[in-house]
């Protein structure tokens, strides 16, 4: 598990607004959902219900400004929603979101709270160092389709996190693949949490804090790290 994440400079070239948020974690003991983890993911979705009222998920600036880069590189916002679009638009249908695993629970009540795409990937099943760039369209891309895994690509251009096996995630953060998701069995793993301006800095890594505790709580013997990548400034 030494491998890292990387941006490759075109995205900050095209995106010099863009911060990534990665946090490393080792020893989880990840399980099956239980009280504790459900209950911190149903106190998100009430808060943000109470929060956002009538309005839709895109009445926040930071999705607004997460829409406006799917744009720019070709993705259609309403049919491709960034991660925690597509999360807040089921919260504020006054659906209850699927519980997972712990990990998964914990990480998407961060990404509801704070308005924040978030993904959390097996750092174990990753096979080179991980680069977030633009697709060339021949990265293999596996997922589950009518109960079967199958093999798709992106869009030429699209922005993808990609290894040498292919691509883990499309879309920035719109979908992770089958072979690095997290399960019960996990014990590694990376966590990303994206930010465009004009979010501010702090509240991203008060989020990042968050999850940290999260973790550190059902895995006191975990070997939490962090760091910053692309825009350090908060602009």
């Amino acid at each position: 598990m030494n491998f890292r994440l990387k941006l490759d400079p075109k995205i900050i070239e095209k995106f010099p607004n863009y911060t990534a948020l990665i946090i490393y974690a080792r020893n989880l003991n990840n399980t099956a959902s239980e009280e504790a983890s459900t209950e911190i993911l149903r106190a998100a979705e009430r808060q943000q219900r109470e929060a956002f009222g009538e309005e839709k998920p895109v009445s926040h600036p930071h999705i607004a400004a997460w829409r406006e880069a799917y744009k720019e590189f070709g993705l259609k916002p309403s049919k491709y929603p960034c991660s925690v679009e597509a999360l807040l638009s089921r919260t504020l249908k006054g659906q209850d979101l699927p519980t997972i695993n712990k990990i998964v629970d914990l990480y998407n009540a961060v990404s509801i709270k704070y308005v924040l795409p978030v993904g959390g990937e097996d750092w174990s099943t990753i096979t080179s160092d991980l680069t977030l760039t633009f697709a060339t369209g021949n990265e293999p891309f596996g997922i589950f389709q009518e109960g079967q895994e199958v093999t798709t690509y992106p869009e030429v251009g699209e922005v993808i996190w990609a290894d040498n096996s292919g691509v883990t995630c499309r879309g920035w953060n719109w979908r992770q693949c089958v072979r690095t998701r997290l399960t019960e069995s996990s014990r590694n793993a990376y966590f990303v949490l994206d930010r465009l301006a004009p979010y501010p800095l702090k509240t991203l890594q008060a989020a990042g804090q968050e999850l940290i505790g999260h973790l550190q709580t059902i895995s006191p013997n975990s070997i939490i790290e962090q760091e910053i990548l692309g825009n350090a400034e908060g602009t």
